[in-house]
């Protein structure tokens, strides 16, 4: 009993040399306390310290850092996917917020505007989401036609080349066995060609402002094609006047050779019928 005490007051004592970190035991180990235990657990809290001080631990398995993700080939033909009710308030809505905030980013609008769907009353939702189910019906509808034509099974075609070619060469890209050997070799300097790392606030930024600019080029793109079917339908209206103001011209025209014809017929008639009367007060006669 003597000896466990005596040891649990060196275990107690601070060290003096080593400089461990370890909380110290201000009282004297109780009696059901094995010393060897104690020294053994106090060693293996040291040793996992050197370990996370010496060996820092290993990456949780994932994408890698500042690794770009490949893209399948975009199918252009397609037909163009569905909005969503949201999505239809926030461009229906955008510019008349951003009018009333002109000092205000996209980011802050997009709030406004969130907030303001979230206030929204249920019958001016469900507006919107009538319109959404609508544009969701035409897609699957478009889509099921799509799928049947050629155009749809040469998109598949090559999509199923690309992949086999993305498996038959670098297709472990994307598989989790790679993902320690990459993250190695970007410790090592061996840098992959990227513009922005993926997964970091300037990538996630750059993504906002990316889309941002793709859907206001979107929608500037849906008001020229609404102004040029505007246009279009203003140019056949043009050619379709213009084509019965010839018509009516050329049917002028002929009214007017005919009535000219008419008048020289009057002409001449009179003259004949007063040819052998001398005009009053003279001896002349009528002359064409």
């Amino acid at each position: 009993m003597r000896h466990l005490i005596m040891q649990g007051e060196n275990i107690a004592a601070p060290p003096s040399n080593n400089g461990s970190a370890h909380t110290n035991i201000s009282a004297p180990l109780p009696s059901d306390i094995n010393p060897t235990e104690s020294n053994m657990s106090m060693n293996t809290d040291q040793d996992s310290n050197m370990m996370e001080n010496d060996f820092p631990q290993k990456r949780r398995g994932g994408w890698p850092k500042g690794r770009k993700r490949r893209r399948g080939p975009r199918d252009m033909n397609a037909p163009k996917q569905p909005l969503t009710g949201y999505v239809r308030y926030l461009n229906e809505n955008r510019e008349k917020v951003r009018g009333e905030n002109p000092g205000a980013s996209f980011s802050e609008v997009t709030k406004i505007l969130a907030c303001d769907w979230s206030k929204l009353a249920a019958q001016e939702k469900q507006k919107y989401l009538e319109e959404a189910e609508k544009d969701k019906e035409r897609y699957m509808k478009e889509l099921e036609q799509y799928q049947q034509t050629e155009a749809y099974k040469i998109f598949k075609k090559q999509q199923e080349k690309k992949r086999k070619e993305f498996e038959d060469g670098d297709g472990s890209y994307y598989t989790s066995s790679t993902v320690e050997p990459m993250n190695e070799a970007h410790h090592d300097g061996e840098a992959p060609g990227f513009d922005i790392p993926i997964f970091t606030e300037e990538f996630l930024d750059h993504n906002k402002a990316r889309e941002a600019e793709l859907r206001q080029l979107r929608k500037s793109n849906t008001e020229y094609e609404e102004q040029n079917a505007i246009l279009t339908k203003h140019i056949e209206n043009m050619k379709s006047a213009i084509e019965k103001l010839e018509i009516e011209n050329a049917q002028q025209r002929s009214n007017n050779i005919g009535l000219q014809q008419h008048l020289e017929a009057l002409r001449n008639m009179l003259l004949d019928s007063f040819a052998d009367f001398p005009l009053p007060n003279t001896n002349e006669v009528p002359t064409p």
